[in-house]
């Protein structure tokens, strides 16, 4: 893990970790990882080993001073500490191991040693203590502070009575799920169970895992970094179908080949009817091929945890040529949602592009999923999407279609309008030939 990464999971976990315990019970968290050097311990002294690909995530507490002290302190927060492993081993395998420390003692330093405990993530935990656990990750990260209060407030008065008691985890979670929805109506929240393990926990892979991001039910993750198809239609009409956005570390390659492939096209439909989401870097890659340079402001994302606000802009260079001064149809339905909106809506918003379709599903915020036990996770949106042109989103609303027509018809409409910009241009013969076939085979859809 590079050192910039290391110390934002650093800051991270201190947060978190401060937040789980009485006011002055923890003076700070480090974060320690394997130094590429031949396995060994702390610096500190006395620590564990670290392998490569191990973490050791380091509490320094307050009020303790030598071992006896420290084993004091233990004592008093037994339950604190154990939640805590439980948690890292469910969301950090690579911490193999949690040590609580004091502040400046002389090696060997007064510790106590926690190491990763599957058993700890296998135990089964009661309705109570899972909705308790839901409720602080509610507060601790959703994106608007106040509405989280209240519903954590009514969960939590529904809890007093009773209402969780003896759930199973499906159930649990579908009922929790419905109550946080009645104060926060936001389709990226929710409780769900967790997929099965196929058998007992094997070794953990190297590295800290990476946060789920909250999908619409039903979806699946698609093959080909998202791209269904991408060709070139009768009349000279580029067509993409995507269904989803994946980031562009690893689809950079995919997505210049698509680009390149309708390149050469007089317009470009993108269909977003069946794209569920996906990477907001990833919505800009794309848009970069539409706008000339790196000066279109695309959207602005503010992260409540952190307070930050970060800008996306059209990139300085893409992979391959750009496609400009060209018509651009975008295709949507109520699937479309998330990473798939936002493209949509920068396009629209920038006037790049006409939207045709059907509002779309309405999920303007960036969500991590957190586990919560063996069986259940939350989907908590910690941040939202404001768009410099309109400044606000999509969030409840969905994408409002420039032409609103039904999604099976959406394509159709779109070709139609495509062609009709090739015949009014100055194409060679051959190809207002092509296109005007093509437009006679189409139905009578669009309602220009």
């Amino acid at each position: 893990m590079q050192r910039t990464e290391l110390l934002q999971l650093e800051r991270f976990i201190d947060r978190e970790v401060k937040a789980r315990f009485a006011p002055g019970a923890v003076v700070r968290v480090v974060l320690r990882q394997h130094d590429g050097s031949p396995a060994g311990p702390d610096p500190a002294g006395g620590g564990p080993v670290l392998e490569p690909g191990d973490l050791l995530v380091q509490v320094v507490v307050g009020g303790a001073g030598d071992q006896r002290s420290l084993d004091d302190w233990a004592q008093a927060h037994q339950a604190g500490m154990t939640r805590m492993r439980r948690e890292l081993s469910l969301r950090l395998p690579a911490a193999r191991w949690l040590e609580f420390t004091v502040e400046d003692a002389s090696p060997p330093r007064p510790r106590i040693t926690m190491p990763d405990d599957p058993a700890l993530t296998e135990a089964p935990l009661p309705p109570r203590e899972i909705v308790a656990t839901a409720l602080d990750l509610l507060r601790a990260d959703y994106v608007f502070p106040d509405r989280a209060e209240q519903a954590a407030a009514a969960v939590e008065a529904r809890l007093a009575a009773g209402e969780y008691d003896g759930l199973d985890e499906e159930t649990l979670a579908e009922r929790l799920t419905s109550h946080l929805h009645e104060v926060c109506p936001d389709r990226h929240l929710r409780v769900r169970t967790r997929p099965a393990r196929p058998g007992p926990p094997g070794p953990r892979p190297p590295g800290p895992s990476q946060p789920e991001r909250a999908r619409p039910a039903g979806w699946r993750r698609p093959g080909n970094h998202g791209i269904g198809r991408a060709e070139r239609l009768d009349g000279n009409i580029g067509y993409l179908d995507l269904h989803a956005v994946a980031d562009p570390q690893q689809a950079g390659p995919v997505i210049a080949a698509a680009m390149e492939l309708v390149s050469g096209t007089d317009a470009l439909i993108i269909d977003l009817r069946h794209n569920g989401g996906g990477s907001p870097h990833g919505v800009v890659f794309w848009c970069s091929y539409l706008f000339p340079d790196a000066n279109t402001h695309l959207n602005d994302i503010f992260d409540r945890p952190t307070g930050e606000t970060r800008q996306f802009w059209s990139l300085a260079w893409v992979p391959g040529p750009r496609y400009l001064d060209r018509p651009v149809y975008v295709l949507t339905s109520g699937q479309t949602f998330s990473g798939g909106e936002d493209f949509g809506y920068s396009l629209q918003a920038q006037g790049r592009a006409e939207v045709i379709g059907e509002a779309t599903g309405g999920g303007a915020h960036p969500t991590r999923t957190v586990p919560i036990s063996a069986a259940l996770a939350i989907s908590v949106p910690f941040a939202r999407s404001v768009n410099p042109v309109t400044g606000t989103n999509w969030e409840a609303t969905g994408v409002q279609p420039d032409v609103a027509v039904p999604a099976a018809e959406a394509f159709d409409v779109a070709y139609g309008k495509a062609l009709r910009h090739v015949l009014a241009s100055d194409a060679p013969p051959p190809l207002v030939e092509q296109a005007r076939a093509a437009l006679a085979r189409l139905p009578a859809t669009d309602p220009g």
